[in-house]
């Protein structure tokens, strides 16, 4: 069994897997003042519940790690690193961008995320790193992008193109696009044994600074 889940964007996202589609799969907004996150364990455990499957079942467990909330990024990767351990199991880690790029997979796709300090976060095929605005500007205006980003980056860059979406402006849930990157690419995964690293492309925020 395969266990995805993903707290690093604007919801919680899991989805319980077997080597061939996804069996269950839930999506978890904020509830009133609680923030989505603290949802992630019982979640989990109502999918299990729900399809007999016990801990000692799941032998892949997989998470966004990053870039995205600072506060999502630590909950997903505790969870996945505590369930790690405990069943000694394997763990796989995949990008907020990759996991956003499938949502246009068919086309040039360009994500965009916030990376505050006047930067954003791009994927173009693979992970760029943290540009710079101006320079985005100019990919953005030279090639044919279709664009999936926040909303931060969108209030940037749609006065130059009308192909760009805020991936949340469509319900996806982001754990069953995990599952599918993983079903679907045995190999690239076959011996994956990376320890799980929260994705910094920047460093995180200094309270206080």
């Amino acid at each position: 069994m395969l266990l995805t889940f993903d707290t690093c964007l604007d919801k919680t996202y899991v989805a319980l897997a077997n080597d061939t589609q996804i069996i269950e799969s839930r999506i978890v907004d904020n509830k009133e003042t609680t923030y989505h996150s603290a949802y992630l364990i019982s979640t989990i455990k109502e999918i299990l519940n729900n399809n007999n499957v016990k801990p000692n079942d799941i032998k892949v467990v997989a998470t966004d790690v990053g870039p995205g909330s600072f506060t999502g990024i630590r909950a997903c990767m505790t969870v996945a690193k505590v369930m790690t351990q405990q069943l000694n199991i394997k763990a796989i880690g995949l990008s907020s961008l990759e996991i956003l790029s499938k949502l246009n997979e068919n086309n040039k796709t360009l994500v965009l995320l916030d990376a505050r300090k006047n930067k954003a976060y791009v994927w173009d095929k693979e992970i760029l790193g943290a540009i710079d605005i101006e320079n985005v500007r100019e990919m953005v205006k030279s090639s044919d992008y279709s664009i999936i980003c926040d909303e931060s980056m969108f209030n940037i860059f749609s006065e130059y193109t009308s192909n760009i979406k805020i991936y949340n402006s469509v319900e996806h849930n982001f754990a069953e696009i995990m599952a599918d990157i993983i079903i679907n690419n045995p190999e690239r995964f076959k011996d994956y044994k990376h320890e799980l690293k929260p994705l910094y492309i920047q460093p995180p925020p200094i309270f206080g600074k």
